[in-house]
């Protein structure tokens, strides 16, 4: 009998690649060059060993038997899986470039327009060599806004920049309000340091439209109606100041438009409140008059309560809460919506918008895909997607995946799988895993860069998104000096920032030696040293706001109904075991979330004769879903929620819920308002 080949076992680092706050350093194990097994590094100061079981299931996603391996042209119908025949890099970059030459010449350049997000959160392989590409081509400008940017703008309206405090010192918080997140779902170490605040005697409150695994472990949860987070603000700032909890020193002098915020929060009672909001007008005082008299005191502003029409302004509102009570001042108080700004690299480097010949080349919203899709006048002829999947996650489904059925579109799709949106691709191109790139990563919520050099070969005929548009870029003849560089070179221009006083001292070297370094911040937050609004102090009341044609301070406004005769206002949130559609087609996560479900108040389902395990139809004007009731208490009454977006290749039965959602805009930046679909339901 032969001896069996010893087994090789080696360890590598890496680092998350999911567009999640935590950002997290791995180790992985290799058993003979194969990943086998993913953990968190715990010599890391976030991660400390902890990762959630998104990515301890990664290795499945790597190793996936369905992993694309070499470029597909179509040779069946559109809106059907292939078939596809394999075809060589050669032949598939002749027929991308050809087409594009013939277009610019025909049509212009602007027939062509890149499709992408943050499937994959590495700066060179999700806004690098594919940003000069397109701006060096003169393609339609992409505004990417799906998930972020309304409640960034309307956070910098308040503090001026996208920075918070330093997430490690939220240990030493005596009060914690998670606000519009699910943070055991999707912010894990945030849940380990509000755990460690609680061990020393801190308060965890969750504030949500949804009864999740964050409530089950916050000390106290706090249901609000959908879109509606800016009254409760403003119910909480009426008590602060009608009882006089606020900070008058701090007001005094780091604060503006403090006189005209108490005239608008005078109408703010705890009653009227409870009206709008849901929440009751004692739970309204009892709330503010625990953060009046509790220091410091903490609020981690999640994403979801963004993704309204009136999301930006919410996120305006809840920030101004941390200057009435002087948290900004003590350690451990204060506010977190992103801090993006403490690592920012240098974008005009590294994207080189001074490539773009035209400075008038439209700009297409990435939320309105359907309707872009669907312009006759100067159509856009071309669509090349990579880190997205939009035909699952753009907004109102129907006239997306109309206009990928058009004749006249070709689109090119680069992915590690096939994916819905290859339903419509007439080339599809393989990508290579995060494992297999060099990159450099930040974070949106620690204060850590870190560098991930490879630890996996290309696997296949697979290519980077870097090595995908600096190899197209070249044989479109473009120059030299921006395309036919290493992503070394890349990274050195990235951190090249001298606008960014917080990378000091953080070198390539250093990052090749260390593997991670954080942002020279001198204190808790920046804004112990200086407030970078136009004022130089926090605006309570925005002049830029005043001068845009908004109200200057904070107010509520309801979210839009496209037919106020349709019942349900309908939440989609994230689930636990998917990011985005990120892990939807990994069986063994499949079986764990179960199905789709769609979450609704034992009372609505009573009068819809509906009982848990019942399928019904969901419904607007833009189309119709049918999926699974869960009946509980989870929710408010006329308030549903769905988890996750589900592929509905593989999973039959399943349909995109994004049919229902609007294309629509919310207040500021032209953000996504996914959570503000108007719906009615039918049992089936």
């Amino acid at each position: 009998m032969r001896d069996l080949e010893p087994t090789t076992v080696r360890y590598a680092r890496s680092v998350c690649p999911l567009d999640c706050p935590d950002t997290c350093s791995l180790r992985v194990k290799f058993e003979n060059d194969r990943i086998v097994a993913v953990d968190g590094n715990p010599d890391h100061p976030v991660t400390q060993g902890a990762i959630c079981n998104k990515v301890r299931n990664i290795p499945d996603r790597v190793n996936h038997p369905d992993r694309l391996m070499y470029p597909l042209r179509r040779v069946g119908p559109k809106g059907t899986m292939g078939p596809f025949e394999r075809i060589s890099w050669e032949e598939a970059y002749d027929e991308i470039t050809s087409r594009m030459k013939q277009l610019i010449e025909q049509h212009g350049p602007e027939s062509i327009m890149p499709y992408s997000f943050y499937g994959n959160m590495g700066v060179l392989n999700a806004e690098g060599m594919d940003r000069r590409f397109f701006h060096r081509l003169g393609a339609t400008r992409l505004d990417r806004t799906i998930c972020s940017v309304a409640g960034n703008v309307g956070y910098n309206y308040t503090m001026g920049t996208s920075a918070g405090i330093d997430a490690e010192d939220t240990v030493h918080s005596k009060l914690i309000w998670i606000w519009g997140a699910n943070v055991v779902s999707t912010n894990m170490h945030q849940v380990v340091y509000a755990t460690e605040a609680r061990k020393r005697g801190a308060r965890i409150v969750h504030i949500d439209v949804h009864r999740n695994r964050t409530s089950a472990w916050a000390d106290e949860f706090i249901a609000v109606r959908p879109g509606t987070d800016a009254a409760l603000a403003l119910g909480i700032m009426h008590v602060l100041i009608r009882e006089g909890l606020t900070d008058s020193a701090y007001l005094a002098e780091h604060t503006i438009g403090f006189d005209e915020l108490a005239a608008e929060a005078a109408q703010y009672s705890p009653e009227r409140v409870a009206e709008i909001t849901g929440v009751p007008a004692e739970d309204v005082v009892r709330l503010a008059r625990e953060y009046g008299t509790t220091s410091p005191a903490y609020i981690r502003i999640g994403n979801g309560l963004q993704h309204h029409d009136n999301g930006g302004m919410a996120v305006r509102t809840i920030a101004c809460l941390p200057a009435l009570t002087g948290q900004w001042a003590v350690k451990g108080g204060g506010a977190i919506k992103s801090n993006s700004m403490y690592t920012g690299l240098n974008a005009e480097r590294v994207e080189r918008p001074d490539l773009l010949q035209n400075p008038a080349t439209r700009t297409v919203n990435m939320n309105q895909l359907g309707q872009a899709l669907a312009i006759e006048d100067k159509p856009v002829k071309f669509l090349f997607v990579y880190n997205c999947n939009p035909a699952t996650v753009a907004p109102d489904q129907n006239q997306v995946r109309r206009g990928l059925m058009r004749d006249d579109l070709f689109t090119v799709v680069h992915d590690l799988f096939l994916t819905d949106t290859c339903r419509y691709a007439d080339i599809v191109l393989p990508a290579t895993s995060h494992f297999e790139n060099l990159d450099i990563f930040g974070s949106y919520w620690h204060l850590y860069l870190q560098l991930h050099e490879p630890i996996l070969k290309p696997m296949g005929e697979c290519k980077s998104n870097f090595t995908l548009f600096k190899e197209l870029g070249l044989r479109m003849g473009f120059e030299a000096e921006a395309f036919d560089i290493t992503v070394e070179q890349m990274i050195r221009e990235a951190l090249d920032n001298p606008a960014n006083p917080y990378l000091e001292g953080i070198t390539y070297e250093a990052l090749q030696e260390k593997g991670w370094m954080k942002a020279a911040l001198s204190g808790g937050s920046i804004f112990e040293e200086r407030i970078p609004t136009p004022s130089g102090k926090i605006e309570l009341a925005s002049e830029r706001m005043r001068l845009s044609g908004m109200s200057p301070v904070p107010t509520y406004t309801p979210v839009r109904d496209d037919d106020d005769t349709l019942p349900f206002l309908l939440v989609t949130g994230p689930n636990h075991n998917f990011l985005n559609s990120t892990f939807a087609n990994q069986e063994k996560l499949k079986r764990i979330e179960k199905r789709p479900l769609l979450h609704m108040h034992v009372n609505d389902a009573a009068a819809l004769g509906v009982v848990s395990g019942d399928r019904v139809r969901v419904c607007n004007g833009r189309g119709e879903v049918l999926i699974t009731v869960d009946a509980a208490e989870n929710v408010l009454p006329g308030v549903l929620v769905t988890q996750g977006l589900w592929w509905e290749e593989g999973n039959e039965g399943v349909q995109a819920i994004n049919t229902l959602t609007s294309q629509r805009l919310a207040d500021m930046g032209g953000g996504a308002t996914f959570f503000s679909t108007r719906v009615t339901v039918e049992k089936l």
